[in-house]
């Protein structure tokens, strides 16, 4: 029997735990030696490298829309501490560090997270989508990611059914950040804008980029594990020279797995796990 955690059996500890939690998460940026993005530039750097856009809302979520309408508000509120952001040379970009005080003015309203495997609401919910977005682009540069957890559960399925699977990146305050250094000698900046149905990411690089990257899915797999379902899937990328647009290499990224917890479609297929 898997044995219980002290805030599970006196749940009246858990925000105890939890600003415990984020002061060591915090104290331990302060002490790691490396230097962190921080600095807002409104005007825009030459050159842009990727522009990606996301639907905002999710109508598979099988709860009430007024939570996707309360994620775009959480949204919205995360991106005035990055739009703009600015990764110089030997800089590291750290989700929770710029974000940490979005609700400092105006308090984020409830959401969809996932809490111990559960899908449920809490304020700040949502965040996710942020997070998942910005990996996207970082995928799509040189900057070299130091820390992404990929989601363990899989609730229900994308808006669209040919998005790229396995790139998305999940946060928890305390817990799991997203970060990203910049070994070059250019400098990278992030722009997140909003039209009325997508968030919508761009990165632009102060030089004349020789190299662009294209990334995409290789096999997709799924298992039965336990009982369970897992999808393996593969996430590769292309290097690609930006002035002939001739591949000069491709590699792959690393495998994602996650549980699927929604009905496949009846194509597919389900392997049984090998012992």
């Amino acid at each position: 029997m898997r044995r219980k955690r002290l805030t599970q059996l006196f749940p009246f500890l858990l925000p105890v735990r939890v600003m415990q939690r984020k002061m060591c998460f915090y104290t331990g940026m302060r002490l790691d030696g490396l230097r962190y993005a921080g600095t807002i530039d409104e005007s825009q750097l030459p050159y842009k490298i990727f522009e990606a856009g996301c639907a905002l809302y999710n109508s598979n979520t099988g709860f009430d829309m007024m939570y996707q309408e309360n994620k775009v508000f959480n949204l919205k509120l995360a991106a005035k501490t990055l739009s703009g952001l600015l990764i110089r040379p030997g800089e590291t970009f750290s989700f929770w560090r710029l974000v940490r005080h979005a609700d400092k003015h105006i308090p984020y309203k409830d959401g969809l997270t996932v809490v111990n495997g559960k899908l449920t609401t809490m304020s700040g919910g949502g965040m996710c989508q942020m997070s998942n977005l910005l990996f996207w682009m970082f995928l799509h540069t040189p900057l070299m990611v130091t820390e992404r957890s990929g989601h363990n559960v899989k609730e229900f399925p994308e808006p669209n059914s040919d998005e790229i699977k396995g790139v998305d990146a999940t946060i928890s305050e305390g817990w799991i950040d997203l970060k990203a250094r910049n070994d070059t000698d250019c400098t990278y900046q992030i722009s997140v804008a909003f039209d009325n149905e997508n968030i919508i990411g761009t990165v632009f690089v102060d030089k004349r980029p020789q190299v662009l990257y294209k990334v995409t899915n290789g096999s997709t797999e799924y298992f039965r594990e336990s009982g369970e379902i897992y999808e393996y899937v593969k996430v590769e990328r292309a290097e690609i020279n930006a002035d002939t647009s001739e591949i000069t290499g491709q590699k792959l990224l690393y495998t994602n797995k996650c549980k699927i917890c929604y009905p496949l479609l009846d194509n597919a297929e389900i392997k049984e796990a090998k012992n």
